[in-house]
């Protein structure tokens, strides 16, 4: 199956991803009003702190005196000392601000990660999803911490520049205002180009994350193949593609300063030398002049800082877009109505929508199933089945033959084609998901084991199970002996997946975890692949009695291990092709009987 990776083609929709990302600001609305209304301030008093050099002026050559430069030296330090309270107060109201909202953001992905259907995780690589959840929720967090006050900051100030610059000389306003426009075309130019290759960047990014993650994990087994010098050309590759886009989104972006400072001090030097001559000619005030002339300076540092913060903007546009598609993937459907419920004097049963119950068995039956991951690639044909409670159900076949798959369609992981799938008569598509899933257990082949004590991860099969259940079901597993030998017993930690047990310890583990839960059907895919002959004449001897009245569903290369089972299904390119018990398959001698004898082995 393919794994598809996040959007790198630029973005599909820049105003729902912005409305999306103001959804969430709005969650903190009023912390950020308050926070914008402090930003207005600390804006407005460094403004008219700038206005004020002009009264000053005005009244010293006047004749105003002492009097006159001390009473606005005095109420200029009071507007700059309400600017530096004003700018404590916004950076961190701000600051607190954007936290909550990076925090909702992650709550909600995660979350909604978990309602996703397992094909999500089966076409996404997980170095791609875990990108969003550092790299692309952090340059939201540095855009908000970093930039959201500065924007706003800086487009006030631009804003009450252009508005002051009219009042002392608007005669002389007409340039400027030609510059300002000037300044935003190209911001917009640039900024336009710079947000499609940060999109790609971010693409880039978690593609090249994904890879790491994968060579980390297979160590192992790259060295054992000597395989590290074509790992180091296909990271060069990724490498030099994530330089790329990077080059590019920060040369477009690079640009920015450089020309608005360019075309403000050109400016700078235009109305400098127009405004001597009005001065000169009577037509402007020194005061205003002088004024005027420290605003069209002072202009370059918010346009500059606007500009600056545009970078930032725009990586985390790119950001919010990956993320937002991820919170667009559609939840996992569930149209069943079939609940689970205990009954003190029947157990457990099947409650339908009329009311009526059926008891839980364990039955399953597949009738007639067609399923497939692609349409035009079935991997599953005609596909039937039963299975009575208490039976043990074995396949066998090629890789790829469609075993693994029958046990997803059981579970729903996936559902099927056409046919359907009957858990005690019941069409596991009426039946809510979480129910049906309450009822099996599967123990995979890939054992994964979460950080935690052992108890902990038995524990997981059946989160209220008492110490005695998890006991009970280590001896069942025959994990029990190996467990009290470690130093700490069931009290053990684990972590990084268990790597300081032995594989076969953690298949065990494994078992007990589905063990403990008493599941009426049991799934073991692979279970004991990994597995001593000992230990698996253990877990055999355990299996005996954890199969009691249960239906059990076994995938196993290892013939040995299936051989006790009812009912064997062998299957071919999706379709069973021989089934019987082992003496049964044995006496026909096709497949099943030259793969026991040795005679061929399983094709991948």
């Amino acid at each position: 199956m393919s794994r598809n990776k996040f959007s790198s083609n630029g973005p599909k929709n820049l105003k729902y991803t912005v409305k999306h990302l103001l959804g969430y600001l709005g969650r903190e609305k009023y912390s950020f009003i308050a926070g914008g209304l402090l930003v207005l301030l600390y804006a407005s008093c460094d403004l008219l702190g700038t206005y004020m050099i002009k009264p000053v002026v005005n009244g010293i050559l006047d004749g105003g005196g002492l009097s006159t430069l001390f009473q606005g030296v005095m109420f200029t330090a009071c507007l700059y000392v309400i600017g530096v309270i004003a700018s404590f107060g916004y950076s961190q109201i701000i600051a607190r601000s954007a936290q909550k909202v990076v925090y909702d953001i992650r709550h909600d992905l995660f979350c909604h990660m978990e309602t996703l259907p397992l094909s999500f995780f089966d076409t996404h690589r997980y170095g791609d999803v875990m990108s969003v959840y550092t790299n692309d929720v952090d340059t939201i967090s540095d855009a908000m911490n970093n930039s959201f006050s500065t924007v706003i900051k800086s487009f006030i100030q631009i804003t009450g520049t252009l508005l002051l610059i009219i009042i002392l000389n608007w005669r002389l306003s007409f340039l400027m205002a030609i510059a300002y426009v000037g300044m935003f075309i190209y911001v917009r130019f640039s900024g336009k180009r710079s947000k499609k290759y940060y999109t790609e960047r971010q693409a880039k990014l978690g593609e090249l994350d994904g890879y790491i993650q994968e060579m980390v994990a297979g160590q192992k087994v790259i060295k054992v193949f000597c395989h590290e010098n074509e790992n180091i050309n296909d990271f060069e590759e990724r490498n030099e593609a994530l330089r790329k886009a990077g080059t590019a989104a920060q040369t477009y972006a690079a640009t920015m300063v450089p020309a608005v400072a360019s075309i403000s001090y050109f400016n700078y030097a235009l109305v400098a030398f127009i405004g001597g001559l009005m001065a000169v000619m009577g037509w402007t005030d020194p005061g205003s002049l002088a004024s005027y002339l420290i605003f069209v300076r002072e202009a370059i540092g918010p346009i500059n800082s606007f500009t600056q913060q545009t970078s930032f903007l725009l990586s985390a546009l790119a950001g919010a877009e990956r993320i937002f598609s991820v919170l667009d993937e559609e939840s996992e459907t569930d149209e069943g109505n079939v609940i689970l419920e205990k009954s003190k004097e029947n157990g457990w049963n099947w409650k339908k929508a009329d009311g009526s119950t059926v008891p839980l068995r364990g039955e399953v039956k597949f009738e007639n199933v067609v399923f497939s991951y692609k349409k035009s690639h079935p991997v599953l044909k005609n596909i039937s089945l039963y299975a009575h409670p208490g039976q043990m159900i074995a396949f066998v076949g090629s890789t790829g033959a469609g075993k693994t798959t029958i046990t997803n369609l059981i579970n729903r992981f996936y559902d099927v084609d056409t046919g359907s799938v009957l858990f005690d008569g019941i069409d596991v598509r009426d039946i809510k998901k979480a129910d049906l899933r309450h009822s099996l257990a599967m123990v995979l082949q890939d054992t994964h084991l979460f950080t935690g004590t052992i108890r902990d991860n038995i524990r997981f099969g059946k989160l209220d199970a008492t110490d005695d259940e998890i006991m009970e079901a280590a001896i069942t597993a025959n994990a029990d002996s190996f467990i009290r030998r470690l130093p700490n017993g069931y009290d053990t930690m684990i972590t990084n997946d268990g790597t300081e047990l032995s594989h076969g310890q953690r298949q065990l583990l494994a078992i007990a975890r589905a063990a403990v839960a008493d599941p009426p059907v049991i799934i073991l895919d692979e279970a004991t692949s990994s597995i001593d002959t000992r230990t698996e004449d253990l877990i055999e001897k355990g299996m005996n009695k954890l199969m009691k009245g249960r239906t059990v569903f076994v995938i196993a290369h290892r013939l040995s291990t299936v051989h006790n089972a009812d009912a064997i299904m062998v299957l071919e390119h999706g379709k069973i092709t021989e089934r019987g018990s082992h003496d049964e398959l044995m006496r026909q001698k096709g497949l099943y009987y030259k793969l026991y004898m040795g005679m061929t082995g399983l094709s991948d």
